[in-house]
């Protein structure tokens, strides 16, 4: 596994040499932020400047090129201007799965509403949905499977939030905090995260029935 702290090291030397005094906040997201991280996971960097240039993407992707595993390397960058004008719904998962290392997200916090986290789920619900079905219908992927079910626990999170006014980053404390439905979902999660086969139609049946209650019923409750 990668030695996240002396990778981080390397990072802030090789950024901090590229862009200088222009770098607003970095920060660190996904599994190796939460403690979590695998022999295949991937580094979640977060990186946001004053603003960013077509030329910056490309000083970004020259200065990540002879980083130690840059096959692992993916994240979310940006200007400051972008993401304090992003999609509310978004904006609630994004601050609160993102370590910060350097900087503050905390200018993002007064357009996390609760009508933004309600979108959140909605969105969240609604895109599962039409996936799956499609999955279900056409494609027949169990990989696409797993990534829905990998989507449904952000979405749970979400949920878990509005209700409970916590955000829980780690899904085996979550499962303590939310209904049977919401548990069986991130079981079956970790079961296929941690290698357990899919079964296909009836993991599929289950996140489409999900899907559909969230999509049709007050979460609020």
């Amino acid at each position: 596994m990668i030695a996240i702290t002396t990778w981080m090291e390397h990072f802030l030397t090789a950024l901090h040499k590229t862009f200088g005094d222009r770098i607003s906040f970095i920060g660190l997201q996904g599994s190796y932020a939460r403690g979590e991280a695998s022999d295949t996971s991937d580094i979640d960097v977060v990186v946001i400047l004053d603003s960013v240039s077509a030329a910056d993407l490309k000083d970004y992707r020259a200065m990540l090129d002879p980083l130690p595993h840059r096959d692992r390397i993916c994240g979310f960058f940006s200007g400051k201007q972008e993401l304090l004008n992003w999609e509310p719904s978004d904006l609630f998962q994004f601050y609160y799965d993102t370590i910060p290392v350097e900087g503050s997200l905390d200018d993002l916090l007064e357009r996390i509403t609760p009508d933004s986290v309600d979108r959140a789920v909605k969105i969240g619900a609604c895109n599962i949905y039409h996936a799956c079905v499609h999955n279900m219908l056409h494609e027949k992927n169990e990989e696409l499977l797993k990534g829905l079910y990998k989507s449904a626990t952000f979405t749970i999170q979400a949920i878990c939030f509005r209700q409970t006014g916590c955000y829980v980053r780690h899904l085996t404390e979550l499962l303590d905090k939310v209904s049977l439905e919401e548990q069986n979902i991130i079981r079956t999660y970790l079961a296929v995260k941690n290698g357990q086969n899919v079964s296909f139609s009836d993991d599929s049946e289950q996140l489409f029935l999900w899907a559909k209650k969230w999509i049709t019923e007050d979460y609020k409750k």
